[in-house]
């Protein structure tokens, strides 16, 4: 019987933990002080705070922080479906202790970062498939297939991040990140109207990376040229 180690998991608890606790920290500033946090500087910390975690301990657990790239991984065959539940658990504590360390550190006075629109439940999940598959193609795209600059994944994934918080934040409260919506929603009880900031990650994850697969694969079997990486 294989077993794996814990340490992977206790990564995913650590990047996760930072992830939400300086992103939605970052949040949660702007409407307890908003003179000294600009809601602008956000998307910076979300990606940034990425690209640095991931090179902290991407060799370690895969630098996931997020359930749905996990599942996405797992299902698509790139991440052992054993592992699965560790990283996801260590993923949603990490938000969860963020979200709790808000409330100790600023009292009231803010939602937690929460993400929340006033947008229709299927205009919200839209926005989080769409968003969700762009961020899954491109970890797909420098994570797995190896033919890309691999130093640079860091780099892509968190601007791709960045960028999609600069668009998704203001026009639907973006997550893209089951675990970042569901911290702040826990303890700013709106996780029954979270529904779609916790489900469009999965779908729109997974279909990034299938899409991923499907034309890398295609694309090798067309070009005998290339040493093809598919399973």
């Amino acid at each position: 019987m294989k077993t794996y180690s814990i340490y992977p998991a206790i990564a995913e608890f650590i990047g996760t933990f930072f992830l939400v606790f300086l992103g939605c920290g970052g949040i949660v500033l702007s409407q307890v002080d908003p003179t000294s946090m600009s809601p602008f500087i956000v998307p910076f910390l979300f990606g940034g705070t990425v690209t640095i975690m991931i090179y902290s301990v991407g060799h370690i657990s895969g630098a996931h922080f997020n359930p749905a790239v996990t599942l996405a991984f797992g299902l698509t065959r790139k991440f052992p479906r054993e592992k699965i539940i560790g990283h996801t658990i260590g993923q949603c504590l990490g938000a969860l202790l963020a979200s709790l360390l808000h409330g100790l550190i600023w009292g009231g006075g803010h939602d937690f970062g929460v993400a929340a629109s006033s947008r229709h439940f299927l205009f919200i999940f839209g926005g989080e498939v769409l968003f969700s598959f762009l961020l899954m193609f491109v970890i797909m795209s420098v994570a797995t297939d190896t033919r890309a600059v691999g130093n640079l994944a860091g780099l892509a994934i968190g601007l791709t991040v960045t960028l999609c918080c600069f668009i998704g934040g203001p026009l639907m409260g973006l997550s893209m990140n089951p675990a970042r919506t569901l911290g702040p929603a826990v303890f700013s009880g709106s996780l029954v109207t979270s529904g779609a900031y916790l489900l469009g990650p999965y779908l729109g994850a997974f279909l990034g990376a299938w899409t991923y697969e499907k034309i890398k694969c295609e694309g090798d079997k067309e070009n005998k040229e290339i040493d093809s990486t598919c399973c």
